[in-house]
């Protein structure tokens, strides 16, 4: 489950997809990169009816869904509660964990590395993740860039926490891409 750990009396996820209504047009961080992005598909995740956060997918105008990790898009997360940076990391791990094998050292680099990146999140805050195919993967809070970590491997990881078949919540996975179910 993807942040799990945040309201632990809660078990199993209950996911919803979100129609697109009123966010049409893409945050400036998003648009400085890819200046043709179009809401590719949005969702929202949901245990036992508490919001945790909305993920909106922007892709250029041309996107392939079955060759995302070989494209540039931006995953923007708008939390709906509130959220310590480190256990955004430390969960960020346990789900990267899913995909492939991570040996324990690269996975603390990489927990200590999302944790000086990603802050603390309030209520309606965004955290927007650009995959930069080849070179890595580059954050940003709220319009305030944060950094980028220049690893394909770790990119790969970190986006497939909700775009891989691997997932933990794969109607997340489908609505984001736009698969069918």
């Amino acid at each position: 489950m993807l942040f799990a750990q945040e309201v632990p009396a809660l078990q199993v996820p209950a996911m919803l997809p979100v129609v697109q209504t009123s966010h049409t047009a893409p945050p400036p961080e998003v648009t400085s990169l890819l200046p043709d992005a179009r809401l590719h598909g949005q969702a929202t995740l949901r245990f036992f009816g508490l919001d945790i956060y909305q993920a909106g997918l922007w892709v250029p105008a041309v996107f392939a869904p079955a060759r995302w990790e070989q494209q540039t898009f931006a995953l923007e997360l708008t939390y709906l509660r509130d959220l310590k940076g480190r256990a955004i990391a430390q969960r960020s791990v346990a789900e990267m964990r899913r995909q492939d094998a991570l040996d324990d050292t690269l996975a603390s680099q990489w927990e200590a590395r999302m944790a000086a990146l990603f802050p603390d999140v309030r209520r309606g805050d965004r955290i927007t993740g650009v995959h930069l195919p080849g070179r890595g993967a580059r954050f940003v809070a709220n319009g305030r860039e944060l950094g980028e970590v220049a690893d394909t491997r770790f990119a790969r990881m970190f986006f497939g926490i909700w775009l891989a078949p691997q997932t933990s919540e794969p109607a997340l996975r489908t609505a984001l891409l736009g698969l069918r179910p």
